[in-house]
């Protein structure tokens, strides 16, 4: 539904932005290596990554890096415990396919975890207290000094993102008008 949301106000207010939206593999590392060989020739200055959940430790680690601005939605802190406990036959969050989360995708998180965010700069969490998977707390404190957009009540999947895109639009710069050059 973010995704959705976002690349339909890409479409109608910036068709000159390059959206990319992967269906990421199951295992952190082939993720990481498919999200790497894509990215390698992106121009940093002129990209940047969202993502949400598990998603946001990937656009965490993606953003560190390669040195781009990103913006977190409710973004896992620590996924190689948390999904410890779902080693096994599982659904995908957004639909009903099933996948296999195998026991060494644990050590895959762990290999690609960033230990210290650099540039907080560049990072905008929105983070919902009321989000019923992970700890706003922890969210919280991992991106302190970031700038943190903190919603009262909410719920993981931010299902009132609509009224959180223009943040995430201004944050991007993709308010402004595309220049020509």
């Amino acid at each position: 539904m973010k995704a959705r949301l976002t690349a339909a106000w890409l479409a109608r207010y910036r068709p000159d932005i390059h959206w990319w939206c992967p269906q990421l593999p199951p295992s952190p590392a082939e993720a990481f290596a498919m999200l790497n060989e894509r990215l390698a020739t992106w121009p940093a200055a002129q990209s940047a990554v969202i993502g949400s959940s598990l998603g946001g430790f990937y656009a965490t680690v993606i953003a560190e890096r390669f040195g781009l601005r990103a913006v977190l939605l409710n973004p896992a802190v620590s996924p190689a415990r948390d999904l410890e406990k779902h080693i096994g036959k599982t659904t995908a969050w957004h639909s009903d396919e099933r996948f296999f989360f195998r026991p060494e995708f644990i050590a895959e998180l762990q290999a690609i975890a960033p230990a210290a965010l650099t540039h907080r700069g560049r990072y905008l969490a929105i983070i919902a207290k009321g989000d019923e998977v992970l700890s706003w707390v922890e969210m919280s404190e991992r991106y302190a000094g970031c700038r943190i957009k903190l919603l009262e009540g909410g719920d993981h999947a931010l299902g009132d993102y609509a009224t959180h895109l223009s943040d995430v639009t201004g944050f991007l710069s993709l308010d402004q008008p595309a220049t020509s050059g």
